[in-house]
């Protein structure tokens, strides 16, 4: 085996898109990997100092999408440039912004599903960000997303995962197994 120092390589990490508002009511997103479930009902982000940040502090509600490979330039361009020194930057991206039906922030259509979020703490913040626990208020899921028993199906997403080794994006692929289920082959 090959050693290598520490480092954010903790596998696989979500394309998170997170959906604001600016201070003059305009949607705005940003790219965020270094995110999860802090437990059930609640999410856990590392946020840096962005214009999102600044729009949390405004209000405490946002959205979170989940990035595809039909969004991942998009999705790029929203990590790496700033609402802050380009106006157009949601116009380039060509998504649709409608209001969630639970929380002050946009949804933006153009993702399979969406996370209406409530920030509830903060936690290390410092000068250079923080990371935040927020509820998950609602779950929305565009129907053509949907598998047979209702629920949303991950597989028909295409959902990217971000590699933070070879800093590209994969897209996640098929089922391999069933969980809670195959390891009792081994009871």
């Amino acid at each position: 085996m090959t050693s290598f120092k520490p480092n954010a390589w903790v596998l696989p990490q979500p394309v998170l898109i997170i959906g604001t508002y600016n201070a003059d009511g305009t949607p705005n997103a940003m790219n965020a990997a270094w995110g999860g479930h802090w437990d059930k009902t609640q999410i856990v982000i590392s946020m840096g100092i962005h214009a999102t940040t600044e729009n949390l502090a405004i209000s405490p509600d946002f959205t979170v999408s989940f990035a595809t490979t039909d969004t991942v330039v998009a999705s790029d361009f929203v990590g790496i440039v700033s609402a802050k020194n380009d106006p157009q930057k949601m116009a380039k991206t060509g998504w649709t912004a409608v209001p969630a039906e639970h929380v002050n922030a946009p949804v933006f259509i153009d993702f399979p599903m969406t996370l209406e979020c409530r920030l509830v703490q903060k936690y290390e913040e410092s000068e250079s960000g923080y990371c935040l626990v927020a509820d998950i208020v609602n779950i929305l899921c565009d129907e053509q997303y949907l598998a047979a028993d209702g629920k949303p199906d991950v597989e028909k997403m295409k959902i990217i995962t971000f590699d933070p080794v070879h800093m590209g994006y994969i897209e996640l692929g098929e089922r391999v197994g069933n969980a809670f289920a195959d390891g009792k082959k081994l009871k």
